[in-house]
């Protein structure tokens, strides 16, 4: 599959909103830029957990049979036509005022990586996505390792952007509003297109 792909999916994926940015931003409104930054670095190291965990499930799976593993690519597939098809249908809902307190950048570290450990859509996620994008006839683990570090590096660029332009953003309902519609819209466009391809794309051994 190509890298390209890869990459423009992920960066489209990364940049959509969702828990994440909503989290970071969060914090930043409770204790100021530092405990924003320091959330941003709590949640990459939460999904770097996952990574590794998918890594090594998915290298065991690959090791113990081919065909399981080509069904996973399926159902993964599957889940992102899913993911994409809830993300076009998803009713308009206002954004919510967190009741957050300032706690410190130290305490803000440590709450992002057990939000993003504990969050199960995550490990969903990775475990639909990175799969397909890698070669079974070369090491499984340095690909995934890589591919989900991009994902995370991603994601936590755009976490920190929020962090940076949050006064802005929260200056501005209606065109934080309007700018998150454009983006799910097309997520979930991307996620359903991507899907379908990668179901109808020539599985490689």
């Amino acid at each position: 599959m190509s890298f390209l792909t890869f990459l423009v999916a992920a960066l489209i994926l990364a940049i959509t909103p969702g828990p994440g940015i909503a989290y970071v931003v969060a914090r930043t409104v409770a204790g100021g830029r530092a405990e924003g930054l320091a959330s941003c670095l709590g949640t990459a190291l939460g999904g770097m957990v996952h990574v590794l965990a998918a890594a090594a499930g998915l290298s065991l799976l690959v090791a113990q049979s081919a065909t399981a593993f080509t069904v996973v690519k399926y159902v993964g597939a599957v889940y992102l036509i899913y993911l994409g098809i809830r993300l076009l249908t998803q009713k308009e809902r206002g954004v919510p005022s967190p009741d957050a307190v300032a706690r410190g950048p130290r305490r803000a570290l440590l709450e992002g990586i057990v939000v993003e450990v504990l969050n199960v859509k995550t490990a969903l996620f990775f475990l639909a996505f990175l799969p397909q994008f890698i070669q079974t006839t070369a090491p499984v683990i340095p690909q995934l390792v890589l591919l989900g570090t991009i994902c995370v590096v991603l994601n936590t660029l755009v976490d920190v952007a929020a962090v940076v332009s949050s006064a802005r953003l929260l200056a501005s309902p209606a065109v934080r509003a309007a700018r998150a519609r454009l983006l799910r819209r097309a997520s979930g466009s991307t996620m359903v297109a991507l899907g379908v391809y990668l179901a109808l794309a020539k599985r490689e051994a």
